[in-house]
């Protein structure tokens, strides 16, 4: 399972220059967001596997990792487009490319791909998790909360409950669902550990709404101006979008708005805590 996205090394020319990179996205904030270059060459190594037998479906999903990997979202879509008219009724495609649409923002067509998916597949986690995003971004999240159930249930190990968990307890909050909220909160006992590094920060999340945490200890260090290393971004706008979206459900507009501005003040504009806070940002013009 990836709930998370595979992120590339951002260097210093990158964010400077944008060469050998494409336009992928403009927000309904006006910024402008482009891919990464394919420095290791995994896109053009896909299309060449490719080209022989350009009507494989594997090879079309393996081009449209490749492409996702170095943030080409749009043309990953596209080429998921292909592989679905070859394999229809393949579950994983239609997860994939729901996956895919949600950093495009089109969360409309990442719920259709993604209820799909899931109807093809009940026992697809992945599908729910993303499934459970697209409401979420969309301000449904009612409906968002259902689909986080299901992933939490259907998670195949701890990483996955854990993640899932996270984002079960903020579709309950904002669904005005505090007390199943808060029974969420309880299948992550304190003896629960994680295997993957990135598990780390949506349980300092849980940690915090479960009140075993400070929001000081919980929230990793700000990024500094000019910050080209993404893991640290990555930390900081997960755990920063998750307590933003606490102080917001608890009554601290103006605080929960201070997060997500300097949160959608980096670069990694493919991921869910920047997506969320981006949103909220929206919602609040």
């Amino acid at each position: 399972m990836r709930t998370f996205r595979c992120l590339l090394p951002l260097t210093a020319a990158f964010l400077l220059s944008g060469q050998g990179t494409k336009l992928e996205i403009v927000t309904q904030l006006g910024t402008k967001f482009n891919s990464l270059p394919d420095e290791k060459g995994a896109v053009a190594a896909a299309e060449k596997s490719l080209a022989p037998d350009p009507k494989n479906p594997d090879l079309l999903l393996k081009l449209a990792l490749a492409q996702a990997s170095v943030w080409q979202d749009r043309e990953a879509v596209a080429t998921l487009d292909r592989a679905i008219a070859l394999e229809p009724t393949r579950a994983a495609l239609y997860t994939e490319r729901g996956h895919r649409e949600l950093p495009m923002r089109e969360f409309g067509r990442a719920r259709q791909d993604l209820t799909r998916a899931a109807e093809l597949n009940s026992k697809d986690m992945a599908a729910y998790y993303h499934l459970g995003l697209a409401h979420y971004f969309m301000g449904n999240f009612a409906a968002a909360a259902e689909a986080f159930h299901h992933a939490v249930e259907t998670a195949p190990n701890d990483d996955e409950r854990i993640n899932s968990t996270n984002w079960l307890y903020a579709a309950l909050r904002r669904a005005g669902k505090t007390g199943e909220a808060a029974k969420a909160l309880e299948r992550i006992p304190p003896e629960m550990t994680f295997k993957e590094p990135h598990t780390q920060f949506y349980l300092n999340l849980v940690r915090f709404f479960q009140g075993r945490m400070s929001e000081s200890d919980a929230l990793p260090p700000e990024p500094p101006a000019g910050n080209t290393d993404q893991e640290t971004e990555l930390r900081f706008d997960t755990v920063a979008y998750g307590i933003g979206n606490w102080h917001l459900y608890n009554g601290h507009a103006a605080k929960a708005q201070e997060y997500f501005h300097r949160v959608a003040k980096g670069h990694i504009w493919i991921t869910w805590g920047f997506i969320g806070s981006e949103m909220e940002l929206v919602r609040a013009r």
